[in-house]
């Protein structure tokens, strides 16, 4: 029996090999594709990146028809089937306009009109018979790039609009390109490069446009930053604080114009809630009104003020988190904004409306202050109630304290200071244990201080506010929440103490007579290294995090500066800016007039540019261009006209053939041009004989 022959083994693949056959093969299966179908395919890839910065806030139905609709694109291009017919188009829309009505209750405005740009954008692919609808599709594209800025501003945002404006153009450029191979497939790679250099050449204008052109409101006022889903609010409900420790996002940035302030001492003011249900705290009424002024608390401040710069990212709330506490703004920079703000009666700073904007602005602060010394009656009543029949076992626990001999003979004041600190002396001898997992309260009993104050006795800075509020009011002490951040990161970043949303902090403030409202802080006797590092809420670190936390920090701190850099020089820059620009260039008296005349110069250079680059650009550059250009310009002006595609031997026998021996001077001086080019050795003829042979013939 004859042995049978063994298959000889496959060699194996060195690593890496494999991958770069399966790279090889894809890229010849695209080389492949009709032009049709592989423009296709690039022209919805460039549609996708286009749309998808508004996949966040458009609803959900919206973004699933449109991925379908795209996806059906695809599929029709891949196995080149006829696009469908227009009633299936016109029953796209009526669907999609219906849901949008459904959703919005309007087909104007901001979310619904963008809603329906996104859609007709989608559906306009799937009718692309010829070159017009391509370009109608890019107009849309050039158009929603546009509107992404109207959500945010960030640079992350701008090189995606510019990375998206660079596809479009490539488009555009494909779209116009001839076959270019023996498959009459042009090359993405060449429009790619056509769409760059186009892209460079606009980028200075861009720049000198951006530097120069009036800000006007509203033009400059449209665009604001979405509001965030978690941070500081006008209400606080039991135990709901902990989802702030889910947002590390930077909440503002400040800096000093010296020494920062001490760890006690680093509290943003933000909202200031008095009103308790049981189980919610809500501020007061915060809208400014006249009233204010006349029943506000009086602010005494003492010492050297404190003076600092605070960029404020978007919030949604109507109150500035300023620095305790801050009497006044100093050279208050809100120029694209219609902020009025006013000092609200709990010495908060209150706008008109919800912060959508981010704000630069310097401010004062001083460390020692005292406010509210002379609180009238009927408002310490308020801030002494509390809801009837709502956790009895609290009140009782604070009235038997409130009735031991060591309080009864005390004065009102030192009374209130002397039960302040015995609630917090408690929360330092008993078993309480700051967490940012204490579960839910509430859940069995609506009794939820109770809850936490007698049983469970887990909880982070709210549940320890609440609880010393409560029970201060319990022992009719006038006390009140005050919600805002504490501390900031341990690292500045160039030049600024960062806060964080994670650094958001809720403290108490009881009234004392002859002194005001005093600030307590029941977390610091609990979590002391909550405040006096400042430390912020922190959620469980992502895998990055858990790998190398020192390099994560280090990126995340890296890409926030150079963010806050674009912030300060992009965002930030404003109609002061220009005028101090417009200073340095030499303007005495900088304003509009000199704002538009250094902008109509700047225009004029750039026509002028622009007229001498077309004009340079028609120009031949080669030597023999040149040459041929002027040996046809002294024959024209003599009466000749000779053909362009023909070289110097031809023209001779042409002169000869025309005008005999009257252009036989000339005829012998491109034969010897014909010589110099192609015989080596030969000398170039002079361009004086040429001259006097164009004279004979024009005489």
């Amino acid at each position: 029996m004859a042995p049978v022959p063994r298959r000889s083994a496959s060699p194996e693949l060195p690593a890496g090999l494999g991958g770069v056959r399966r790279m090889s093969a894809l890229r010849q299966a695209w080389s492949r594709l009709p032009r049709e179908t592989r423009d296709s395919y690039f022209l919805l890839a460039v549609i996708t990146a286009v749309i998808a910065p508004h996949a966040d806030h458009l609803p959900l139905w919206s973004s699933a028809l449109t991925a379908l609709m795209l996806a059906w694109r695809a599929s029709l291009a891949a196995r080149q089937q006829p696009l469908p017919s227009r009633w299936w188009l016109g029953a796209v829309i009526v669907i999609y306009t219906g849901l949008t009505w459904l959703t919005f209750r309007t087909l104007v405005g901001r979310e619904a009109g963008i809603t329906l740009l996104v859609m007709l954008m989608a559906l306009k692919t799937l009718e692309l018979r010829a070159r017009r609808d391509a370009f109608v599709v890019f107009f849309l594209g050039f158009f929603l790039v546009l509107t992404q800025f109207l959500y945010s501003q960030s640079l992350l945002m701008a090189l995606w609009s510019l990375l998206s404006l660079w596809g479009l153009l490539a488009a555009v450029v494909l779209a116009q390109m001839p076959s270019t191979d023996a498959q009459g497939v042009p090359s993405i790679g060449i429009a790619a490069r056509h769409a760059a250099r186009t892209t460079a050449l606009g980028l200075p204008v861009m720049v000198l446009l951006f530097v120069l052109f009036p800000r006007i409101a509203p033009l400059w006022g449209v665009p604001t930053e979405a509001i965030g889903k978690t941070g500081l609010s006008n209400q606080l409900e039991f135990g709901a604080m902990n989802e702030i420790a889910n947002d590390d996002s930077i909440a503002l940035r400040v800096k000093f114009d010296g020494p920062v302030p001490p760890p006690d001492q680093r509290y943003f003011r933000g909202p200031v809630l008095t009103r308790f249900d049981g189980k919610t705290w809500r501020a007061a009424d915060t809208r400014p009104s006249q009233s204010w002024l006349r029943g506000r608390d009086d602010l005494v401040t003492q010492g050297p003020p404190l003076r600092y710069e605070m960029t404020l990212e978007p919030l949604r709330i109507p109150v500035l988190p300023l620095l305790e506490m801050s009497p006044g703004a100093v050279g208050t920079e809100l120029p694209l904004t219609d902020l009025v703000l006013v000092r609200g009666p709990e010495m908060q700073w209150v706008s008109p409306r919800p912060i959508t904007e981010r704000l630069r602005f310097n401010a004062t602060a001083h460390m020692a202050w005292k406010v509210g010394e002379h609180r009238p009656r009927m408002q310490r009543a308020l801030d002494a109630d509390l809801p009837p029949n709502s956790n009895p076992r609290s009140l009782a626990w604070a009235a038997a304290l409130a009735g031991q001999p060591r309080f009864t003979n005390l004065p009102p004041g030192p009374r209130a200071e002397a039960l302040a600190a015995a609630l917090l002396d408690h929360i330092r001898g008993e078993e309480f244990v700051y967490t940012l997992t204490p579960g839910r309260y509430g859940v069995d009993s609506p009794h939820v201080i109770d809850e936490f104050w007698l049983d469970r006795r887990l909880g982070f800075c709210e549940h320890f506010a609440s609880a010393f509020v409560v029970l201060m009011r319990a022992m009719d002490v006038p006390a009140r929440i005050v919600t805002g951040f504490q501390g900031w990161d341990a690292e500045p970043q160039d030049g600024y103490q960062v806060v964080r949303n994670a650094n958001a902090h809720a403290w108490a403030e009881f009234w004392v007579e002859g002194k005001g409202w005093v600030r307590s802080d029941p977390t610091a006797a609990v979590a002391p290294n909550r405040v006096t590092q400042g430390l912020a809420l922190r959620p469980e670190p992502g895998v990055i995090g858990q790998l190398n936390p020192t390099l994560w920090r280090a990126m995340r701190s890296g890409w926030e500066t150079l963010n806050n850099r674009w912030q300060q020089l992009v965002l930030n820059y404003s109609r002061q800016n220009q005028f101090d620009l417009l200073k340095q260039l030499g303007f005495q008296q900088p304003d509009w007039t000199a704002l538009g005349q250094a902008l109509a110069g700047v225009i004029l250079l750039l026509a002028l540019a622009g007229a001498g680059w077309i004009r340079w650009s028609s120009r031949p550059h080669d030597a023999w261009s040149r040459q041929r250009a002027r040996i046809l310009g002294l024959l024209r002006r003599a009466g000749v006209d000779l053909p362009l595609h023909e070289g110097p031997g031809a023209w001779a026998r042409r002169l000869r053939q025309r005008h005999g021996p009257q252009a036989e001077a000339a005829a012998r001086w491109l034969e010897g041009l014909e010589r110099a080019r192609y015989a080596p050795g030969s000398a170039a003829p002079r361009w004086a004989e040429l001259r006097a042979a164009a004279r004979m013939l024009r005489a």
